[in-house]
């Protein structure tokens, strides 16, 4: 079931783009650009992400609001202020508070957690074909012989990475940075490598794989 995500965010170049990274991650994502008509919306939200600077009704003043009438509904909070009595303000209705400019992976894994903490996510793995997967415990099920598939660090780094970035085609570059952190060198196949080892031990069929898909040319894909 997908995550319905109210987003309010008056900057359009800002607003366009997270709106379009959180879709692409899965979520259903609700765009305004004032508070006005947020508290209509919010019986169908599992999470608000509140700016603070908006026009008319600044984000404080529409948090409180949305905290008053629905307390079980998390609010995180963005703010390219970051003084420490702004940060004290937020924090008396918000759930958790994340200073512009930020990186979209941080947000999203803080807006996971926010939804995991108030069991908006009530599944405690992800199931993909015969593979249970539980994030939390760093361990992979193959639920036809009910045995844990054993990775190495590196596979298992790799396949959480897109796992994390669901239905988005993640380029060579941005996986082996973000694994290896060092700048991907074009032709290096130390990516290409793990991928086909991990794709031995999470395939049915390693030659026509179906959980890690090949994006030619440009680098690869979980779908979800």
């Amino acid at each position: 079931m997908k995550m319905n995500i109210l987003y309010i965010e008056d900057d359009p170049e800002i607003g366009s783009w997270l709106h379009k990274d959180l879709t692409e991650r899965g979520y259903t994502v609700t765009w305004l650009q004032t508070g006005d008509g947020a508290i209509d919306l919010m019986k169908e939200i599992d999470l608000v992400i509140l700016d603070i600077m908006l026009p008319g009704l600044d984000g404080f003043s529409v948090g409180q609001r949305l905290k008053k009438e629905y307390p079980n509904t998390p609010i995180l909070l963005l703010s390219a202020r970051t003084s420490i009595d702004d940060k004290l303000q937020g924090l008396h209705f918000a759930d958790d508070y994340v200073t512009k400019p930020f990186h979209p992976d941080e947000l999203a894994a803080r807006v996971e957690v926010l939804l995991r903490r108030f069991e908006k996510i009530s599944a405690p793995f992800i199931q993909l074909s015969h593979l249970r997967i539980y994030m939390q415990e760093n361990r992979i099920l193959d639920i036809t012989s009910n045995t844990d598939v054993i990775l190495t660090a590196k596979q298992f780094h790799i396949f959480t990475y897109l796992l994390r970035h669901p239905n988005q085609i993640l380029t060579k570059e941005q996986i082996y940075e973000a694994i290896w952190g060092n700048p991907y060198l074009e032709g290096d196949k130390t990516l290409m490598v793990h991928i086909r080892h991990l794709r031995e031990k999470i395939e049915k069929d390693p030659s026509n794989p179906q959980i890690i898909e090949t994006i030619r040319g440009i680098g690869y894909r979980v779908k979800q």
